[in-house]
């Protein structure tokens, strides 16, 4: 019998398509010996990101690191704009005048920023917190008001950062 080429082919096709078909299958009940897991081909999963204390020992320059929320400065002033920015700072309030704290704060990252302002005795007349969930350079604004008039005296607001006190401003109500 003659045999043609185009079924031959054919049978050597598919002979070959079920010899890889069988291959990387394994019947792991009838094989005593232990698989061994195949190297990883893939990236390795993500570290965790490094503080900034091991990358600084680690001789990274600490702008490569996530920064933690960190105070700038404060500003004291009776009005802001939009973003929170004192328009016209200054240290000495009529009795009448609401008063802001403007904070500036950078960094990434969940903080609780505070301001409590007391009067020349220590006594406090408010306070006030706000929970940043910052992602970069931030202003926060507090205030205080009194309807009826501060007394004239000499007052001053402390800022806390996380509960550590980063400044205080002084100021007068005449």
């Amino acid at each position: 019998m003659k045999m043609t080429r185009p079924p031959l082919i054919l049978a050597a096709s598919l002979a070959a398509v079920l010899a890889l078909s069988a291959c990387g299958k394994h019947d792991e009940s009838a094989s005593s010996v232990p698989a061994t897991p195949p190297p990883a081909a893939s990236a390795p999963a993500m570290a965790p990101a490094p503080s900034p204390a091991s990358t600084a020992a680690a001789g990274m320059p600490a702008s490569d690191a996530p920064a933690a929320v960190t105070f700038g400065s404060v500003e004291l002033g009776s009005t802001v704009d939009a973003s929170n920015k004192i328009l016209a700072s200054g240290s000495s309030f009529a009795p009448s005048d609401t008063i802001y704290a403007s904070v500036d704060t950078s960094g990434s990252g969940t903080a609780t920023l505070a301001a409590t302002w007391s009067d020349q005795d220590g006594k406090t007349v408010h306070e006030d917190s706000k929970t940043l969930n910052s992602s970069g350079p931030e202003t926060t604004a507090f205030m205080i008001s009194k309807p009826s008039g501060f007394a004239a005296g000499n007052y001053k607001v402390d800022i806390s950062l996380n509960g550590s006190q980063v400044a205080s401003k002084d100021f007068s109500i005449r």
